[in-house]
């Protein structure tokens, strides 16, 4: 790494947004690096099994396809550096991404940071996860059809991801620590008219039962302090996501929830930053809308690199 280099573009995370980002980006002649903190994939490379993702009759794992999105950009010259970013100075244009290694400097930024799940944060979680415990109903919903679920959360995210698994799997249960749902109105009359659809009110989750997969939940009523055990065979967590934007802030604006807001188009607040992926303000956030992101982004930031010159 040379911090006097000054890239065309510093792509800020190496999920399938940011990766695609940078294969399109090295395709297109630009001089750009990624920056991430572990390794490729992001959350996509925690999953075993990704089924919804085209051309990939048989499925993929996570992290075989998070490799090979990283072999395919640096076959085009795109860089990689194993850094963790922890501040931006984005008032002026070459901008100075900071890292505990140093710095970078870049005509265009590209945020690709992701957001994480938040977890339950009890004992025995992380293992558990592809084991009967996952966060996304839509990627790994039909590995539970005919079995028994639960759901746990009150929002838009659990009201949704309940009545997919509805549609999956034999039963779902929606546990929620309030007494009614706090998700919009929308959801509430096909939930209750779903026959498979039981609901535990005033509940959280205090121990996930398991042997080597998940097995059952152990509730405890919030109002009566009484414990009760729920049998299952998957645990869906909808309790929200996490962007990761806090090097961002007072520099980008964000959305109430943390995300970044940019539209379809990708850029920001500053002109020649975008966000990509799921840390941006989006309705869907799926490997496939992400490297969708990642075209977009390249093609703005070549108009904005094009509008510097003189």
């Amino acid at each position: 790494m040379s911090e006097k280099h000054l890239y065309d573009m510093v792509v800020v995370g190496g999920g399938p947004a940011g990766y695609t980002t940078a294969l399109y980006a090295a395709r297109a002649g630009l001089d750009v690096v990624v920056l991430e903190k572990l390794s490729a994939g992001g959350q996509m490379a925690l999953t075993t099994q990704i089924d919804n993702y085209p051309g990939f009759d048989e499925g993929v794992d996570g992290f075989e396809l998070a490799e090979k999105m990283q072999r395919q950009a640096e076959r085009f010259g795109s860089k990689s550096e194993f850094a963790d970013v922890t501040g931006m100075d984005l008032t002026r244009n070459p901008y100075v991404i900071q890292t505990e290694d140093g710095e970078f400097h870049a005509r265009t930024v590209v945020i690709a940071t992701g957001a994480d799940p938040r977890e339950l944060g009890l004992p025995g979680e992380k293992a558990l996860v592809g084991k009967g415990l996952a966060y996304c109903a839509s990627c790994d919903g039909m590995f539970y059809k005919d079995k028994d679920v639960a759901v746990v959360g009150g929002g838009n995210t659990a009201a949704a991801d309940a009545l997919l698994l509805s549609r999956i799997a034999r039963t779902v249960t929606l546990i929620h620590r309030r007494d009614t749902l706090r998700a919009t109105k929308v959801y509430h009359e096909p939930l209750m008219k779903a026959e498979n659809v039981n609901f535990v009110w005033n509940s959280t989750v205090t121990e996930l039962l398991h042997n080597e997969k998940l097995t059952g939940l152990r509730l405890k009523n919030v109002q009566t302090g009484a414990l009760s055990t729920l049998s299952c065979d998957g645990v869906f967590v909808s309790i929200g996501r996490k962007p990761s934007t806090s090097f961002v802030k007072g520099q980008l604006a964000l959305d109430p929830g943390g995300y970044i807001i940019a539209g379809e188009n990708t850029q920001t607040s500053v002109p020649g930053v975008f966000a990509v992926g799921d840390v941006r303000t989006k309705s869907v956030r799926q490997i496939v809308t992400a490297v969708a992101d990642g075209a977009v982004a390249v093609h703005m930031a070549e108009e904005y690199l094009a509008s510097l010159k003189p």
